[in-house]
C-alpha cells in the first residue's frame, strides 16, 4: 500500500458518517465514479449489480455501464476476457455512468491493463495482487509486474491479496479452493461497501435467496462478504472511507432499472392499455435477448413469447399475430434488421401494426456485438426496398424504453403502420433509478376493429390518420385477404395499374407524416431558444450531451441543448428550432447519420460530431468540442 494522497471527486467537508457503529470519520463527496474490472469468471457484473442496489437504497442517483467481453469463452487472464462495470453515483442529479473512473478495481493483470487508461491520475487502484502471477502478467502482456516497478506511482494503490484473504475466510465452508476463489467478487464487495458505507443486509438475503438450494455456496459467499467488510476496519485504510449523501427526489416508488426490462415491461403495458393480447417473435441476439426473457416470464398479462428458428421466421409470426388482431412485436439487433427487411416492407405493404425493437450494437456483419453503437438509423430510415416508410422513434434513456415502448405501439395501432425503436446497447444493459409510473398518469390506447360488413374492403381509410380499417379474420362480412402484391386504392384488389401504385406509394407515406401531427413538438432540454450553438442528440448521447451543455452553460458559453426522440417523421418545429441558432452541432455513435438528415431534410450546415468506436460519449468529449466550436 502507498502513502496516503487525495482521492478524486468533489469533497465537501469531513464528518463522521451518520448511522454507522463506528467513529471514524467518513469524507463527504458529491459523487464518485467506481469502476470493477475482472476476468469474465470473475463475477464482476453481479459486483456491480448488489453495489448498484445498495446504493439505490442508500438514496444516491446513478447510472451504470456495464462492458462485457465480446468473447463467450476467451482464455482465462487474457485481456480479451476482460468485463467491467462502472457506476457513478453522486447526491446530484446523474445523467451518465461517468468519465475517467475515481476509483478502479483490478482483479487480474488483463484487467489493469485495459481499464487503467480511464482511472483518473491520483485515482484509487484497489489491485488483487494474489492474481499477479508470472503466468498472468505475460498473459496481459506486461514484461514486469506494475504493483513493484513503479509505473502506478501516479496512483493511489492499495494492493490487496483478494485472493489468499478470500480463502481464508472460507475455510470454514468446506469448499474447494476453486470454488472458494469464485467467492472473492464478495470479498471485494465487502470492501468496497466498507469504504462508501453501505448497508451488507440486502445483498446477504440475496446471496441467500441466489443459492438457496446451495447452502454451503449461500455461507460461503457470506463469509467472504463480511470478511472483506472487515478487512476494512482492521486494516489501517481509514483514509479510504467515504459518504455520499442522498440526493433529493421526487417521492414516489423507485426502482432500478434497464433499458431492456423498461423496454419488456412497456410493452406489457401497452399490452394492457390497448387490451390486447401481445404476441412477441424473436431469435435470440446479443444484446435483444433480455426483452425475449422479460416478455416470457409475464404470460398472465395476456403476453406470448415465440422462440423462432430465425429472424426471418420471427418478424413474419409477429405479422401473423397483427393480422389476427394482436399487437406483433419483434425484437432484435442490427444483423436481424437486416434479415427482417423483407418481411418489414411486407409489414408496410399490408399496412398492419408491427413493433420492432432494434438494440444497436457495433457493427457491421457480426461487428462488435457485446458494444454500443448508433449506426443502425438509416437502416431503420431507408434500409427496405422499394418506398416502404416506417415510423422511427429512440429512447433516450433506460428508463425511457418504458415511455417509448408504449409510444410505438400507440402509433402502430391508431396508424396501422410498421414502427421501429431504435435503443442501443449502452441503454439496454445500463440502468437508473426509475420512479414506477401511476397507471392513470400512461396515455390512452383506444384500438378500434371494423366490425360492420357495408361497404367494407380492407383498404378503406380513415380520412385524418388515414389509416385502413383493421378487420379481424373470421369477423362475419369481413373476409380479406391482403398481401405484398399492390393493391387498388379503392377496392383492395391487386392492382398493377401505373397511376394506383403511385398514388399507394404517396398515401403510405403521407400517412407516416401525418404522425407529426401526433407526437410532442422538439422542446430545448437545456438553455434558451435561440443563440451561437444548438447541439442536437438522440438515443444515448442524451445524458454526455446535456451534462456537458449545462457545464459549458454554468462557464457562460452560449449553448443549447435539444434531444429528438421522433426520427420519422420528426417534429413539426423541428426546422424552425434549428434554424434560431448560428451553428448546429450533432453528436452520434455512427459516422454522421442524423446530421446528415438534418442537412437534406432542413438545410442547415449540421456539422456532425461522430464516435464509433464502441462505447459511448464520455461528458468531457463533448464538452471539449463546444468550447472548440465557440472559440472558433
Amino acid at each position: 500500500m502507498t502513502t496516503e494522497a487525495a482521492v478524486p471527486s468533489s469533497p465537501l467537508e469531513s464528518s463522521p458518517a451518520e448511522g454507522l457503529v463506528d467513529s471514524a470519520p467518513r469524507r463527504k463527496l458529491r459523487g464518485a465514479v467506481v469502476r470493477f474490472a475482472g476476468d469474465s469468471g470473475d463475477g464482476m457484473q453481479v459486483t456491480g449489480s448488489q453495489f448498484t442496489s445498495s446504493t439505490a437504497l442508500a438514496g444516491n442517483d446513478l447510472a451504470t455501464f456495464p462492458d462485457f467481453p465480446a468473447e463467450i469463452r476467451a482464455p482465462a487472464g487474457t485481456t480479451y476476457g476482460v468485463s467491467g462495470f462502472q457506476i457513478n453515483f453522486a447526491s446530484e442529479d446523474v445523467f451518465t455512468p461517468g468519465d475517467a473512473a475515481d476509483v478502479l478495481v483490478t482483479m487480474n493483470p488483463a484487467a489493469l491493463k485495459t481499464n487503467l487508461k480511464d482511472l483518473k491520475r491520483g485515482g484509487l487502484l484497489i489491485a488483487n495482487s494474489g492474481a499477479f502471477s508470472t503466468a498472468n502478467l505475460k498473459k496481459a502482456g506486461y514484461a514486469t509486474n506494475p504493483l513493484e516497478d513503479g509505473s502506478l506511482d501516479g496512483y493511489e494503490l492499495l494492493t490487496i491479496d483478494i485472493t489468499k484473504n478470500t480463502q481464508a475466510a472460507v475455510k470454514e465452508s468446506g469448499l474447494s479452493n476453486k470454488e472458494s476463489n469464485r467467492c472473492k467478487n464478495f470479498w471485494t464487495l465487502g470492501l468496497m461497501f466498507w469504504i462508501y458505507g453501505r448497508d451488507m443486509a440486502p445483498t446477504i438475503d440475496w446471496i441467500e435467496k441466489k443459492f438457496a438450494k446451495q447452502p454451503e455456496v449461500a455461507r460461503a459467499n457470506v463469509l467472504a462478504l463480511k470478511a472483506g467488510h472487515a478487512y476494512g476496519e482492521t486494516a489501517e485504510i481509514s483514509h479510504y472511507r467515504y459518504e455520499v449523501p442522498k440526493a433529493p427526489v421526487e417521492p414516489g416508488l423507485y426502482r432500478n432499472i434497464g433499458g431492456n426490462i423498461a423496454t419488456a415491461w412497456g410493452l406489457v403495458a401497452a399490452s394492457q392499455l390497448a387490451k390486447l393480447p401481445l404476441v412477441l417473435g424473436a431469435y435470440p441476439i446479443t444484446p435483444a435477448s433480455d426483452v425475449l426473457h422479460e416478455l416470457s416470464r409475464h404470460k398472465q398479462f395476456g403476453i406470448s413469447t415465440i422462440q423462432a428458428e430465425d429472424e426471418i421466421a420471427a418478424v413474419c409470426a409477429a405479422i401473423g399475430a397483427s393480422y389476427a388482431g394482436n399487437i406483433g412485436v419483434t425484437a432484435t439487433s442490427g444483423p436481424g434488421m437486416a434479415l427482417k427487411g423483407e418481411a418489414l416492407g411486407l409489414a408496410v405493404s399490408t399496412e398492419l401494426p408491427l413493433v420492432i425493437i432494434n438494440i444497436q450494437r457495433g457493427g457491421p456483419s457480426t461487428g462488435l456485438p457485446t458494444k454500443t453503437e448508433q449506426a443502425d438509423l438509416l437502416q431503420a430510415m431507408y434500409g427496405r426496398n422499394g418506398e416502404a416508410p416506417v415510423a422511427v422513434l429512440a429512447a433516450q434513456s433506460p428508463g425511457d424504453c418504458f415511455y417509448m415502448a408504449i409510444e410505438a405501439v400507440r402509433l402502430a395501432t391508431k396508424y396501422m403502420a410498421p414502427v421501429i425503436l431504435l435503443t442501443d446497447g449502452y441503454l439496454a444493459n445500463g440502468t437508473e433509478p426509475w420512479k414506477i409510473p401511476d397507471v392513470a398518469d400512461l396515455p390512452r390506447l383506444d384500438v378500434q376493429f371494423r366490425t360492420d360488413p357495408e361497404g367494407f374492403h380492407p383498404f378503406l381509410r380513415d380520412p385524418e390518420t388515414l389509416a385502413r380499417a383493421w378487420a379481424i379474420p373470421g369477423t362475419p362480412g369481413l373476409r380479406h385477404r391482403i398481401g405484398g402484391l399492390e393493391k387498388d386504392y379503392d377496392s383492395g384488389h391487386i392492382s398493377y395499374d401505373p397511376a394506383n401504385h403511385e398514388r399507394m406509394c404517396k398515401v403510405r407515406a403521407e400517412k407516416i407524416e401525418r404522425m407529426a401531427r401526433d407526437i410532442p413538438e422538439q422542446t430545448i432540454e437545456e438553455g434558451v431558444d435561440s443563440g451561437k450553438l444548438l447541439v442536437v442528440g438522440w438515443g444515448s448521447t442524451y445524458g454526455a450531451i446535456r451534462e456537458a451543455v449545462r457545464r459549458c452553460r454554468a462557464r457562460g458559453l452560449d449553448v443549447s441543448h435539444a434531444h429528438v426522440r421522433y426520427l420519422n417523421p420528426l417534429p413539426r418545429n423541428l426546422g424552425d428550432v434549428l434554424g434560431r441558432f448560428e451553428r448546429v452541432l450533432v453528436p452520434e455513435l455512427n459516422l454522421g447519420q442524423l446530421s446528415l438528415l438534418l442537412r437534406s431534410r432542413y438545410l442547415v450546415p449540421a456539422e456532425s460530431y461522430p464516435k464509433i468506436q464502441g462505447q459511448p460519449f464520455r461528458i468531457a468529449e463533448i464538452e471539449d468540442k463546444i468550447r472548440q466550436l465557440l472559440e472558433s
